[in-house]
């Protein structure tokens, strides 16, 4: 899954791609590089960031959903808006990729009346505030259990399990020690019977790992957490560097 972030204030491009032509050149370079799914999003959730209102994300995505949706490519909306949710929908994307786990009012239901996919993904409070003290008594336990929660809630909304995806949410809600406690046991999660999306790409914890890089010296870590996702079950993996990424499955699928 490649990266679109038609956003001014992404913690690792934002700014580069917050207009319209700017945002189909990189969508255009990631499809070239090997990306199987464009992920665009309008709001980001980065630490400490503001919420969007709707009209603005609108108006970022939109534009760019229409003409992606020209180039017959599978499409990810990254929103956790039923109002740009429907949007999208109706533009024919493939799958609604909410960091709500569709808790938002009438989100469940705006999927069910979809075919698209959707994934699921586990946060802990709001983007502006959630990284202040993330707490747990057992993070891989009560992660694993709120999305065994909002899947059977999608599925009793109507939305087919097949069409289901999850997210883990690294990075949100989660301090460095949860986040790797948590990518530790990934496989823990296949328990929960759906694909699996791990995005990790550039995030903190990689810089931690290795040494305080800042987020565009993280490729080469962002390859090595792919791969290692991908061997402990990941179906998808969320990445900016896809032409690095796509090299290194093909060497882990060969050797």
């Amino acid at each position: 899954m490649g990266i679109v972030n038609v956003t001014p204030d992404s913690f690792s491009d934002g700014g580069r791609h917050d207009w319209p032509d700017a945002a189909l050149a990189h969508a255009r370079r990631l499809l070239e590089e090997g990306a199987d799914l464009l992920d665009v999003g309008g709001e980001s959730t980065r630490p400490g960031a503001a919420e969007v209102p709707v009209e603005e994300e609108l108006r970022r995505v939109l534009p760019v959903l229409r003409e992606l949706a020209g180039w017959k490519v599978p499409l990810s909306i990254d929103t956790r808006k039923p109002e740009v949710m429907r949007a999208a929908l109706e533009l024919g994307v493939d799958m609604v990729n909410d960091i709500a786990a569709l808790e938002a009012p009438g989100a469940l239901e705006t999927l069910a009346a979809s075919e698209a996919a959707v994934c699921l993904m586990h946060k802990r409070g709001e983007p502006r505030t959630m990284q202040a003290a993330p707490v747990y008594q057992d993070v891989v336990a009560e992660v694993s259990g709120y999305l065994a929660e909002r899947r059977a809630a999608a599925v009793a909304a109507g939305i087919a399990p097949e069409r289901i995806v999850l997210d883990p949410g690294f990075g949100f809600g989660k301090d460095f020690t949860h986040n790797v406690m948590l990518f530790r046991q990934l496989q823990t999660l296949q328990t929960l019977d759906s694909p699996l999306l791990v995005g990790v790409s550039r995030k903190s914890m990689l810089g931690q790992l290795c040494g305080g890089r800042s987020p565009e010296q993280r490729d080469a870590a962002s390859v090595a957490a792919a791969l290692l996702a991908v061997q402990r079950g990941a179906a998808i993996v969320r990445v900016h560097a896809v032409r690095d990424t796509r090299d290194a499955l093909a060497v882990l699928a060969g050797l």
